[in-house]
């Protein structure tokens, strides 16, 4: 039988070729190749879409009061543009998850956090999840239980350290990436203290991802982050080509 080489392009949307779009908080701080921000850490084209008057104060320190109208025409305007799904660049954003998914109808994965449930049914017995976030003192409930992260996780911010929330929080324009490290990994130190029975950390905060690696090798546990979701994520909006079944990429090694 002869392979009708005829092929259709299929029309709808205004730009192509990048599934993921993502909601970016309205900031001016560095964003360093690993944060989610910087176009660069992505393996595939996004679209970006920058929600104005969403800052990390009004986001992560006063709950996103009055925001909730912006970032859905914000989504809406992300999907008309070619987005097959969203995500966000904050965690805190959780609290918006059912809102954004109900009015976009494209999956939609506002936080990292909402990675716990997985991860917890990769641990063996006995081992649990634990949390690392920018604001500890005001990742409330209500931010948890959007996201399906158990109340009872244990949790450790990065609040009390010299530079990582400072700049964030307050936006400011320089950023000391060793000392926000640090920070970091001093946060990891008191949750693991804290939780000896942690057997994996999910990074709330999407700025902490190019210290995966150092937290990693510190803590010794697996740690999961918004870069391991949305490459997940990704991997279901534009899965890999392996060529037509019969192909020579398409075949199976001899055994």
């Amino acid at each position: 039988m002869q392979a009708n080489s005829e092929r259709v392009a299929q029309g709808g949307k205004s730009i192509y070729g990048a599934s993921v779009g993502i909601l970016m908080l309205e900031t001016r701080f560095p964003r360093i190749p690993g944060d989610m921000g910087n176009a660069t850490t992505w393996p595939f084209p996004v679209h970006y879409k920058i929600v104005r008057g969403a800052t990390p104060e009004q986001v992560v320190l006063k709950g996103s009061p009055g925001l909730l109208d912006v970032f859905l025409d914000a989504a809406a305007e992300l999907v008309a543009m070619g987005a097959d799904g969203l995500t966000t660049n904050c965690g805190f954003l959780s609290l918006f998850q059912d809102e954004i998914a109900r009015h976009c109808a494209v999956p939609v994965a506002t936080s990292s956090m909402m990675q716990v449930p997985s991860v917890q049914a990769l641990l063996p017995p006995g081992k649990r999840v634990g949390v690392l976030t920018v604001s500890a003192n005001t990742l409330t409930e209500a931010h948890l239980k959007a996201a399906r992260v158990p109340l009872d996780t244990p949790i450790e911010g990065t609040d009390g350290g010299r530079e990582f929330t400072r700049v964030l929080m307050g936006d400011e324009m320089t950023l000391n990436c060793a000392a926000a490290e640090q920070d970091i990994l001093d946060a990891g130190d008191r949750l693991m203290a804290k939780a000896p029975d942690i057997g994996a950390i999910v990074l709330e905060c999407t700025n902490m991802v190019p210290y995966a690696r150092a937290l990693r090798a510190r803590l010794g546990v697996p740690v999961f982050d918004i870069y391991s979701f949305i490459t997940w994520f990704h991997a279901s909006l534009q899965p890999r080509d392996f060529g037509p079944p019969g192909s020579p990429s398409a075949a199976i090694p001899a055994m």
